[in-house]
């Protein structure tokens, strides 16, 4: 088929491809274990955070596109060597054949920050190598098999030794994670986790920095190029040069976006959504909570450019200095971000706590909206055991009213149901 010269999309287009293109557009008809596996490719990473106060940012990421399904699934793909953990846009779940993509940092993790303080290992060699010979000797560990001989429990620079050097030896890909059991990290050495792997497959940087570009432009659906760097947290000066011989050999195509000044990218792959979405025929039927971790609003930039979503994710901010709440949840509505809710699932009640809602400026929260949230709301409560939804704070108090009756409504039919 023809292509012109520049495709040219709405706002309201270029939102739905964005959409399409994480697969927050509409779910599937059932959630399955390949459809788990499927949704991490097609995000290209899954970033990991700790945080449960509704639930684990990895799993509610999946929760968001395949509606109710099994997060052990995640467990299984890493044990069976589908996925792996890494740093990426922080730390990720990742699909085992972009390992490659990968261990350029690793061999280079003095470059890392934090995550590998070169002064440390350095200093601590002995222990680095005590720690990888005794996982090398024994097999598979956790953290919590080293025995504290001293020190406090706190942040990473309080960690007991072994602990540092388990994450250093990570970093440096001397270590993988095996498995998780009961989310803590299981270590073992990156030969029996991934017998297959040789240095000898290693491509070249250059070609490293192209597939990232590929991929994040994929994922992302549409972009600019300043955008393209914070996806897998790549450095400018190696990304950017990439696009315009990525563009040069149909790799990538650009296009225009009404409204925006920049030129745009987009992924062959993508190209059947943006004709649909250009014909007014790509329309995201979804509404769902995302996690403060989504790739759809990770980027605090990219959601208030494309959305006028201005998100902070407020669980690492003081209190008093909080707008919104600890654990803050996007709401996405078809086409939009329409709202924001702080949110905490209490399992031992059964209730799930709305604390605040606030819908965005300039939202129209009619009955339709108001149904299709509550809706996400309360099937979010009940894939994590809590019926019960109780609302707080609400702003516009109407639209509380509203998703409350909802709920309680879904509530009393789920009960007549089990009776």
């Amino acid at each position: 088929m023809p292509m012109p010269d520049t495709l040219h999309l709405s706002a309201s287009a270029a939102r739905a491809v964005a959409i399409a293109a994480q697969g927050l557009d509409k779910r599937p008809k059932k959630a399955t274990r390949s459809a788990v596996l499927d949704a991490i490719r097609r995000m290209n990473a899954l970033q990991i955070d700790t945080i449960s106060v509704v639930n684990r940012s990895p799993y509610f990421v999946l929760w968001s596109r395949l509606g109710h399904y099994k997060p052990q699934w995640i467990d299984e793909l890493l044990a069976e060597g589908q996925l792996f953990e890494y740093w990426s846009h922080e730390a990720c779940f990742l699909p085992i054949e972009d390992f490659a993509l990968y261990r350029h940092r690793m061999l280079g993790a003095e470059d890392m920050g934090w995550r590998y303080n070169r002064a440390w290992a350095k200093k601590h060699s002995d222990i680095m190598e005590k720690t990888l010979a005794f996982v090398r000797d024994n097999g598979p560990v956790r953290s919590a098999d080293f025995r504290r001989t001293g020190g406090q429990k706190g942040g990473w620079w309080e960690w007991k030794p072994e602990k540092r050097a388990l994450e250093t030896l990570f970093s440096a890909g001397e270590l993988m994670i095996a498995r998780r059991h009961n989310f803590h990290r299981v270590y073992d050495i990156r030969e029996r986790v991934l017998p297959s792997w040789s240095d000898d497959q290693l491509p070249s940087p250059d070609q490293v920095y192209r597939q990232l570009v590929l991929k994040a432009v994929r994922a992302l659906g549409i972009a600019p190029a300043r955008w393209i760097p914070d996806y897998f947290r790549t450095k400018k000066a190696d990304t950017l040069p990439h696009i315009t011989a990525l563009v040069g050999e149909g790799q990538l195509v650009s296009a225009r976006v009404e409204g925006w000044t920049e030129e745009v990218y987009v992924h062959p792959d993508n190209l059947p959504a943006v004709h649909k979405a250009i014909a007014g025929k790509l329309r995201p039927s979804l509404t769902t909570l995302l996690s403060p971790f989504d790739p759809l609003v990770w980027h605090r930039e990219r959601a208030l450019h494309m959305f006028g979503f201005d998100y902070r994710i407020e669980c690492y901010t003081p209190a008093p200095k909080r707008r919104y709440g600890y654990f803050v949840l996007p709401v996405l509505h078809h086409n939009n971000l329409v709202g924001r809710l702080d949110a905490k699932a209490h399992r031992s009640t059964g209730i799930f706590e709305v604390k605040a809602l606030y819908t965005e400026p300039g939202v129209v929260f009619d009955e339709e909206c108001a149904r299709a949230v509550a809706e996400a709301i309360y099937y979010c409560a009940q894939w994590h055991g809590t019926p019960q939804v109780v609302l707080g704070l609400a702003e516009p108090a109407e639209a509380g009213t509203m998703i409350s009756s909802y709920c309680n409504a879904l509530r009393e039919q789920q009960q007549k149901h089990n009776t």
